[in-house]
């Protein structure tokens, strides 16, 4: 995929902060999407990574306490930056030493959520914040939440570069782009899928590694 394809849209908060989108048939492990949102750059990329943190903790005051960040499909770099921002705007950490974890769960084959016998420690009985790439069916979120109450952590909340949800099982989801910013974007069940009913291929297979085309 060339990205001359690509388009960039400016986040309404801060226009340096930007979303790399192509059009497309895109399939992914739970639905075929309209448009693939490259967020490689603003994950790796620490000038974007340090932009992305800064408008996610506006959501997030004083009065709410986090003392983890669980960050998902490889968001631990803007989860740092996140945990720092929190810090400096004096969100409240019950850790011992007043700085907040911030971990990632690994996903088993069979689609279970974990966390590991030495990473309990920072999901046991802390205040978490989940912090993720996308939502759109919200089927990966609510497992994850599932893993963290049953580890005997609380869910503190959630946010998103982008999301299609405003909430996943009770849970308000903050994100910094929303559909109606990504003209033309939607999302179908497989067996759903319009493209695929006109049988157009699919261009590439995608997930929070990036994409692997197919044609």
């Amino acid at each position: 995929m060339s990205t001359e394809q690509y388009a960039k849209i400016p986040a309404k908060m801060d226009s340096h902060v930007l979303l790399r989108v192509v059009s497309g048939h895109f399939a992914t492990s739970q639905s075929h999407i309209t448009r693939y949102l490259d967020i490689m750059a603003m994950k790796s990329r620490c000038n974007e990574a340090r932009g992305a943190a800064h408008l996610l903790s506006h959501w997030y005051e004083s009065t709410i306490p986090v003392d983890t960040i669980v960050c998902m499909e490889g968001m631990e770099v803007i989860g740092t930056y996140l945990a720092e921002e929190l810090t400096r705007v004096g969100v409240l950490s019950y850790n011992a030493h007043k700085s907040l974890y911030v971990i990632a769960p690994e996903f088993h084959s069979s689609g279970q959520v974990i966390f590991r016998d030495n990473m309990q420690m920072a999901v046991r009985n802390k205040n978490i914040l989940v912090l993720t790439s996308s939502v759109t069916t919200g089927k990966t979120l609510s497992a994850t939440f599932d893993s963290i109450r049953y580890y005997q952590g609380t869910v503190r909340g959630a946010c998103a570069v982008f999301s299609t949800r405003e909430e996943v099982n009770g849970v308000p989801i903050h994100a910094i782009f929303q559909p109606e910013d990504v003209p033309g974007y939607e999302y179908y069940k497989p067996a759903d899928c319009p493209y695929c009913r006109q049988k157009q291929p699919i261009d590439a297979i995608v997930n929070d590694y990036g994409y692997s085309a197919l044609r």
